[in-house]
């Protein structure tokens, strides 16, 4: 395994951070989703790496095989956790690709650190900018939703989490479902976290407020949101933040649901080999198979 190894700055504490690096070329970093780690990227590593980039995944503090200390699960502990993988590697004109939760580090790293090592973003099924329903957010999502999620980790957290990926990868609204063995996967790499870890992180996706950091951006942005994302909703998060870059491009997968790297991975690794380099989303055709047939 390889890692790196920092003493978190506010306790101390050794912190290792679990990554990977494949392949050679310009660096593509990815951020995984909560509640899962650096392997739900398995469907888009074998695409990239072959489409000559050097692609590096990490495992987020409190998941996979990072430590997991008891504390750190705010967006600006995991942006410096993120700036010591960077400066650790060495990394430079890095495309930064976040997804979910992972949406937030790419933003609040921008806000921190600034965008001179960074040279394009993608945001996938993000849930940036800001989540929580408050007076001046009524597009966001009722406090006691998260209250509910917080409930469930703390009663029962690996029975919750498998209902959770069923929502999570649109089983019962999409033709065919993820398969039972698939869907027991992904809840194996979300029961390697913490619960305390977990929690803390629903804190902290559903709580921060990033629409003044989202303005610090002005590298090039790829955001990707599917219109039937069940747990981020695609008003609430990607497409009000493409109102707030407006050089970013949005793109919409119809039917999508939240897991759209599994479900529609043809399609995304596509629009992401084609933003590296520099070119346009194309909608795929009726007749293209190759894009369009059921992964499943």
């Amino acid at each position: 395994m390889r890692s790196i190894r920092f003493n978190d700055k506010k306790t101390g504490e050794e912190i290792t951070i679990a990554y990977s690096d494949y392949g050679q070329g310009q660096p593509v970093v990815l951020i995984h989703g909560w509640p899962s780690s650096r392997e739900m990227w398995e469907y888009q590593l074998g695409d990239l790496v072959n489409g000559g980039y050097r692609v590096i995944k990490y495992d987020r503090r409190g998941f996979g095989k990072s430590s997991k200390p008891w504390t750190g699960y705010d967006y600006d502990t995991l942006a410096t956790d993120l700036h010591e993988l960077i400066l650790q590697l060495n990394l430079k004109d890095i495309i930064l690709t976040g997804f979910s939760m992972g949406g937030g580090e790419v933003v609040k790293y921008i806000a921190k650190y600034g965008q001179d090592r960074i040279a394009r973003i993608v945001l996938i099924s993000s849930i940036v900018p800001y989540m929580l329903k408050t007076p001046d957010n009524p597009e966001g999502i009722e406090a006691e939703v998260f209250d509910q999620m917080i409930s469930g980790i703390q009663e029962d957290r690996i029975g919750y989490l498998d209902e959770f990926g069923r929502h999570f990868f649109g089983v019962g609204f999409l033709n065919k479902p993820v398969s039972a063995p698939l869907l027991q996967h992904f809840l194996n790499l979300a029961s390697k976290a913490t619960q305390q870890s977990t929690i803390e992180c629903i804190k902290n996706f559903s709580g921060v407020d990033l629409r003044k950091d989202v303005k610090n951006i002005t590298v090039p942005a790829l955001i990707i949101h599917g219109d039937n994302d069940k747990i981020v909703p695609l008003e609430a998060s990607s497409a009000r933040t493409a109102e707030m870059l407006p050089h970013a491009e949005l793109v919409v997968y119809n039917g999508a649901p939240h897991g759209l790297f599994y479900t529609h991975r043809q399609l995304l690794n596509r629009d992401l080999l084609n933003f590296f380099a520099g070119l346009k989303h194309v909608e795929p055709e009726p007749d293209d198979s190759a894009i369009l047939a059921s992964p499943f």
